[in-house]
């Protein structure tokens, strides 16, 4: 996907997580979108920083650069949203583009995806992107209201 597409997705992700948190529309809805926006945008386009640098798709998409950035809060008490960003940085450019991610970079140079997504260039990648968000915002809906018993609300607050 090109930036402008991963910053549609950032802003559409902080949105949905906004009403998937707090589905009743009211104050903490807007302030989950608030708080969230910029970290998630940050984050959704943060992998593509390789672009300048390094291997495309290799050196800043994959996954021990996610769990840096999933576990730099925990330490330094900031950025608890970019992880999330950059996790939906990641599903898009596997499932919705065609050329896929390295995920294990760098011990492994292989790049992971799904044969379904389109080019980047393609006239069908904003939609691919908007379907591809939709399913992930789907995803956390049902891991926090279809599977309370497996990762409940209170331990839902502390990771995101």
């Amino acid at each position: 996907m090109n930036k402008g597409d991963h910053v549609l997705n950032g802003i559409l992700l902080a949105v949905g997580l906004g009403y998937v948190l707090h589905p009743d529309g009211g104050i903490q809805t807007f302030e989950t979108i608030a708080a969230t926006l910029v970290p998630v945008v940050l984050g959704t386009l943060f992998p593509d920083v390789d672009t300048d640098f390094g291997k495309h798709r290799k050196t800043l998409h994959n996954l021990p650069v996610l769990a840096l950035l999933y576990a730099f809060p925990f330490y330094f008490g900031n950025l608890q949203w970019v992880w999330v960003g950059i996790a939906s940085h990641y599903v898009l450019d596997a499932v919705g583009s065609r050329r896929g991610i390295a995920l294990f970079y760098p011990l492994w140079d292989e790049e992971f995806g799904l044969p379904v997504g389109v080019t980047t260039s393609s006239k069908w990648a904003t939609l691919a992107t908007v379907v591809v968000t939709v399913l992930e915002l789907a995803a956390i809906a049902a891991v926090l209201y279809l599977a309370p018993q497996v990762l409940p609300m209170d331990a839902v607050g502390n990771v995101l």
